[in-house]
C-alpha cells in the first residue's frame, strides 16, 4: 500500500524525501515498480474485462449469482467469492434504486372478485394463471402507461399495450394481445388489483366471452399481485429509473425492447433455474 501511494505522489515529489517520510528503502521501491504482474493478477485482469462485457451485455441488471451463471454458460469459470470481489474492486455495479416504504389502505373490504390466488404464486402449466396491471413511465413529454398481462407458470409477459392515459381500453389491449398469441382454454384464473380497468363491465366481459374467471387482490394489499408487482420492479431498475426519456414514443421503443428482447428470451430468472422465460417453457413443455 505504501509503495502504491508513492506511485502517485512521484510527480511531484522526491522520491529519497518520500521514502524517508514513509521509512522504506528506494531500492525497494524501484524493485516494486519494476515487478511484473503474477499469473493470478494478469487472470484477473482478464477476467475482469470479460466481467465488464458481459455485465454490460446483461444491461447491467445482474448480481452476482446470475452473472456467474452468465459466465459458465458461456464457458467462463469463476468462483462466487471470486466474481463478488472483482465485480466490486472494478465499479461493476447493478442498477438498483434506493427502497421505501408506501403507505397502505385498509384491506377488509370485500372484493368484486374472489382472490383465488395466494402465496407462493405459482401455476402448474402454461395458460393456468394470468396475472395483470398497469404502471406509469416518466417522461419529459407527459406519462406513459403500461399495462401487462403475465402468464405465472413461467413468468412470461403474454401480453402488453402502452398508451398516454390509463383508459380502460389500455387493459382491454393487453388482454387481446394475450388471448391472441396464445389461445388459452376455458377455466383460466385471470388475477389483478381492483383498479377501475379490470372491475370495468367491458373488461369483465371480455374475460367471460374467453371462459377466463376472474381474481382480484384485496384492497390495498400490493403483496397479493406480487408476481406482476415484482416484474414492474425488474423493468424499472433496471431500465426506466436510469434514463430520461424526452418523448413518449422513446419510452415506448425502450420498453418494447426490454420486454421482447431481454425480459422474455434473455434474462435469467432464480425462481426458473437461471433461464429465461421462454427457454423455460420450452424445456418443461417439451
Amino acid at each position: 500500500m505504501k509503495y502504491a501511494w508513492l506511485e502517485d505522489q512521484v510527480s511531484a515529489h522526491s522520491v529519497r524525501v518520500l521514502c524517508r517520510a514513509l521509512q522504506v528503502s528506494p531500492s525497494g521501491f524501484y524493485a516494486w515498480r519494476n515487478r511484473k504482474p503474477s499469473g493470478r493478477a494478469r487472470e484477473n485482469a482478464r477476467l475482469a474485462c470479460v466481467i465488464k462485457q458481459v455485465h454490460l451485455e446483461c444491461r447491467e441488471a445482474y448480481g452476482t449469482e446470475r452473472l456467474r451463471v452468465e459466465l459458465r454458460e458461456r464457458g467462463v469459470a469463476c468462483g462466487r467469492h471470486r466474481l463478488a470481489r472483482l465485480r466490486r474492486e472494478n465499479g461493476v455495479l447493478t442498477k438498483r434504486r434506493r427502497r421505501f416504504l408506501r403507505a397502505r389502505a385498509p384491506y377488509d373490504r370485500a372484493p368484486p372478485a374472489p382472490r383465488l390466488i395466494s402465496w407462493p404464486f405459482q401455476a402448474p402449466a402454461p395458460n393456468r394463471v394470468w396475472v395483470a396491471d398497469i404502471t406509469f413511465i416518466p417522461t419529459r413529454q407527459s406519462q406513459l402507461y403500461l399495462a401487462v398481462v403475465l402468464d405465472l407458470y413461467a413468468r412470461r409477459v403474454v401480453g402488453w399495450a402502452m398508451a398516454d392515459r390509463p383508459l380502460q381500453d389500455l387493459a382491454s389491449s393487453a388482454l387481446e394481445m394475450a388471448l391472441l398469441h396464445r389461445k388459452p382454454s376455458p377455466g383460466l384464473v385471470h388475477h389483478s388489483d381492483q383498479g377501475i380497468q379490470y372491475t370495468s363491465r367491458r373488461y369483465r366481459a371480455q374475460l367471460a366471452k374467453a371462459g377466463i374467471e376472474a381474481s382480484m387482490s384485496r384492497v390495498g394489499m400490493p403483496y397479493d399481485n406480487a408476481a406482476v408487482e415484482s416484474f414492474f420492479r425488474s423493468l424499472k431498475h433496471e431500465l426506466t429509473h436510469h434514463e430520461q426519456y424526452l418523448t413518449n414514443d422513446i419510452a415506448r421503443s425502450k420498453v418494447f425492447d426490454y420486454i421482447e428482447v431481454f425480459y422474455n428470451r434473455q434474462r435469467r430468472h432464480k425462481s426458473l433455474g437461471y433461464i429465461s422465460p421462454m427457454d423455460f417453457e420450452a424445456k418443461t413443455v417439451a
